[in-house]
């Protein structure tokens, strides 16, 4: 019988100085359904169209359609400026399917949330973006679950932070792009950083 090799998280966390929002997803895909080497790499996820939707009124703002890529310094660009980190709540993982699918994700070690934030002292906010790292998170804290589209104001280390509960930008998850996008929207509406 084969082992599930564990895997490594394979990016430093985007920690721009200024983070004010903090996004956490749960894992990347594996390397052969990257388009770039950052964070929602795949090419049918529609993160990066949400993104563009909501800053920028275009959904194709940060692709490249001819290279079937995303544009990667475009995309640092806009989340330097918004102060918007990245990361994920696993960083090693067990796949137990040869899919990029968080349902047959195994957290082998979740990344400490709390060793996290020391390093963006300025961050009021955390945004989960799906069921496996809502979960993974919610291990780590003890506060209620938000439904899918609101939040939970929460106290850490004495500091009022709001955990957001963002419907996935996979395809898989049934919602119209449109759609996901108006909930996103609501977020930094909420954050006022739009």
């Amino acid at each position: 019988m084969n082992e599930i090799t564990i895997e490594k998280h394979p990016l430093e966390p985007f920690l721009p100085l200024n983070t004010k929002l903090l996004m956490l997803g749960s894992f990347p895909p594996q390397r052969k359904r990257w388009s770039m080497d950052f964070y929602y790499p795949n090419w049918n996820n529609d993160m990066w169209r949400i993104f563009g939707l909501i800053f920028f009124n275009n959904k194709n703002k940060f692709l490249n359609e001819k290279a079937k890529t995303f544009c990667k310094e475009e995309i640092i660009n806009l989340l330097n400026t918004q102060g918007i980190g990245i990361f994920d709540t696993a960083t090693e993982i067990r796949r137990l399917q040869d899919n990029a699918s968080d349902k047959f994700l195994e957290v082998v070690r979740p990344t400490n949330i709390k060793e996290l934030l020391t390093k963006i002292p300025g961050c009021e906010a955390i945004v989960t973006t799906g069921q496996k790292a809502t979960d993974t998170l919610l291990d780590q804290l003890n506060i209620a679950a938000p439904k899918v589209g609101g939040f939970t104001s929460f106290v850490l280390e004495g500091k009022p932070m709001k955990l957001f509960r963002m419907p996935s930008s996979s395809r898989a998850y049934p919602l119209a792009l449109d759609k996901k996008a108006e909930v996103y929207q609501s977020m930094f509406h909420e954050l006022k950083m739009i």
